[in-house]
């Protein structure tokens, strides 16, 4: 049987996660919102998606929620295909496209 959670410490968490939100948002555009970034500022920014994109696609590959964390080769496949083409055509649209593309024929001819 299920115990739901105190409301009082719900909200407070809710809250305090809204407030850490707004806190990291607002020091950007708040705060930097009518200036100009330093170049160096600027470069690093640029490799935030490619930074972030991977870490977190890749818990998902290498431990898989459809197969309870066992490593895939399915999973493993695709991931391959897809950093392969990412670096190959340069584009992330097609890479991901791929991915998804891949996923589902692989899963689909597996079955």
């Amino acid at each position: 049987m299920t115990q739901s959670p105190d409301p009082t410490l719900l909200w407070t968490i809710i809250i305090g996660l809204a407030i850490g939100s707004f806190a990291l948002r607002f020091a950007f555009i708040g705060l930097m919102g009518g200036r100009t970034m330093p170049p160096w500022l600027m470069r690093h920014l640029r490799y935030t998606a490619v930074a972030i994109i991977p870490a977190l696609v890749t818990p998902l590959v290498v431990w898989p929620t459809s197969t309870d964390g066992t490593p895939s080769l399915l999973h493993f496949a695709v991931a391959t295909t897809v950093f392969v083409l990412g670096y190959w055509t340069r584009n992330v649209l097609i890479a991901m496209g791929s991915g998804a593309a891949g996923f589902l024929l692989l899963f689909l001819l597996s079955n």
